[in-house]
Order: C-alpha cells, then sequence, then structure tokens
C-alpha cells in the first residue's frame, strides 16, 4: 500500500514539473518585458526611434560597433530584447503544447496568443522604422506590448500557487474595470508621447485636445483604483497577497501621478522622469491584471464553496 502511494506521489511530483518550469519562464518574460517597455520610452525620448536607419539590421549589421552611440546603442539594444523576447515566447509556446497532458487546457492556448501578439509586436516594431515613426504604429506598438505583458501576467499569476478565502465580493470586478481603464489611459499617453502633444501645446497651442484628454482620462482609473484599495481595507479575512497587491497599486498610483505632475512642469526636459512615467504605468497595469486574477479565483472558490454547501 505504501509504495502505490509513493508511487502516487512520485507521479503527481513529474506533472508539477512542466507547470513550474512554465511559471518561472513566464515570470522571467515577464520582468524581461517590462524592461522592454521601459528601453522603448527611452529610446522614444532621446530621440533614438531611427537611430539604426534599416531593420531588422542596424546600418546593415548584427552589431554596428563603428555607428554606436548612445542613441544607436538604446535602438539596437531594444531590438536585441525584443527578439530574445520573441525566442522566449517560442519556446513558451513549444513547452505548453508539449507538455500539454499535464498542464490547464487554457494553457497552450493562451501561450499561442502570447507568441501571435510578441509576431505582430516585431512587425509593428519594423513598421515604425519604415514608416518613419508614424504616430499611430508607434501608439499600436505600444498597446501591443502592454496586451502582451498582461497576457504573460494572467498565465504566471493563474498558475501561482493559491488558495483564496472566499471573502472577495465584488472585488474581482472592480479590479478588472480599474485594469481596463489604466489600460486606456496608457493609450492615451502614448498618443500624447508619440505626437509630441505636450510640445506641439506648449509651443504653439497645437494638439491641446490630445494632450489634455490624457490629463482628465486621469480620473476614471484613479477612482476606479482607489475604490479597491478602500474596499479591500474594508474587507475582512481578505487574502494576504490581495491586500498586499491593493496597497502596491495604491503606491504606484500615487507615485505615477507625481511623475506625471512632474514631467508635465519641465515639459518633458528631464528624460528620466519620462521614462520613469511610463514603467511605473506599465507595473500599475500589470499589479492591477494580478490583482484582478487571483480576485477571480478567490471568487470562484467562494461560489464553490456555496454550490457545496446547496448540495449538503
Amino acid at each position: 500500500m505504501s509504495e502505490f502511494v509513493l508511487q502516487q506521489n512520485e507521479a503527481a511530483l513529474q506533472q508539477q514539473k512542466p507547470k513550474e518550469m512554465i511559471r518561472r519562464l513566464v515570470w522571467k518574460i515577464c520582468i524581461a518585458t517590462l524592461i522592454l517597455m521601459a528601453i522603448g520610452s527611452a529610446t522614444r525620448v532621446m530621440n533614438a526611434g531611427l537611430a539604426c536607419p534599416d531593420w531588422p539590421l542596424c546600418y546593415g549589421e548584427l552589431v554596428p560597433a563603428k555607428q554606436m552611440n548612445l542613441q544607436v546603442f538604446l535602438e539596437w539594444f531594444h531590438r536585441l530584447d525584443a527578439a530574445l523576447i520573441g525566442v522566449s515566447a517560442i519556446a513558451l509556446f513549444g513547452l505548453s503544447w508539449w507538455h500539454r497532458r499535464f498542464l490547464p487546457r487554457w494553457l497552450p492556448w493562451a501561450s499561442t496568443f502570447a507568441l501571435f501578439l510578441i509576431v505582430f509586436q516585431g512587425i509593428l516594431g519594423g513598421l515604425t522604422v519604415t514608416e518613419l515613426l508614424r504616430f499611430d504604429i508607434v501608439t499600436a506598438h505600444l498597446g501591443t506590448a502592454l496586451l502582451f505583458f498582461s497576457t504573460l501576467l494572467i498565465i504566471g499569476t493563474a498558475l501561482t500557487p493559491y488558495q483564496g478565502t472566499g471573502t472577495v465580493g465584488k472585488l474581482p470586478w472592480v479590479g478588472l474595470t480599474a485594469a481596463v481603464l489604466v489600460y486606456l489611459q496608457s493609450l492615451l499617453g502614448a498618443l500624447v508621447g508619440s505626437r509630441w502633444a505636450l510640445h506641439q501645446c506648449l509651443g504653439g497651442s497645437q494638439l491641446c485636445t490630445v494632450m489634455y484628454s490624457h490629463i482628465a482620462g486621469l480620473v476614471p482609473p484613479t477612482v476606479a483604483t482607489l475604490a479597491m484599495v478602500f474596499i479591500c481595507w474594508r474587507t475582512p479575512a481578505l487574502h494576504p497577497a490581495l491586500r498586499r497587491l491593493a496597497n502596491i497599486a495604491g503606491g504606484l498610483l500615487t507615485l505615477q501621478i507625481l511623475l506625471g505632475f512632474a514631467t508635465f512642469k519641465l515639459h518633458l526636459q528631464v528624460e528620466p522622469l519620462t521614462v520613469s512615467h511610463q514603467a511605473i504605468g506599465a507595473a500599475l497595469l500589470g499589479t492591477l491584471v494580478a490583482f484582478t486574477v487571483l480576485a477571480l479565483r478567490d471568487w470562484a472558490t467562494s461560489r464553490d464553496i456555496t454550490v457545496l454547501s446547496n448540495d449538503c
């Protein structure tokens, strides 16, 4: 009997190995993607978007040593990081389908969607160069990156061990609303950046509508995020992970508002502030996505408990 139990435990451990391997890979790609978006922001604010005049090579070379300067390095390193993420996405796709017997049914399809996004992102990256930084393509480039980042976070968070307390109430829907609003606000910010709307408005009173739309657009995601934080504070017996994520979201929101105000007042003249503003925005979106996934898992736990009690 004991030998049978040992065999069962060993089989269970064998089934957990692919899941754990993929979870670690996903979190590594998440970190690389966040870094990639920060480098992309630095590339834009340093006017390095066309530092490499061709694509996918740079000055016809894999490593343009003769032309290398800060601007060329930023654009070249941005492409290098993107290529590494692309290879990792292919690995995630292959591993998910190869080990699909031991994985949740949704995981291979989610990895397929992530691969589609990174391929589409690569196409947009090439078009940003060949179309000379056309603002709609640049905006779509960041929007797709944020969607890819969110997809990875959903996968990673869904694979993370978690046992809910069943006390979340309406928090999953509040978190989801906040995440969607932050994503839309990020797209507005990308539009402001890609059209240089702040410079245009302050310098010649042009594109002020675009800039002020981004400023006014701050209100809905701020209200939704603060509502989520407040409800978490008021919810007894909430899982510590959810409470921690809510507090992190509140802190990131405060920092993001301060960075946005400083960026506006300094007219985008301090590049690290502008880069940090976009990076913190992406981190806030990621925190809200992770919170929403865990809250939905908690809500599913409470639903299962309710169904079980009704059956009894």
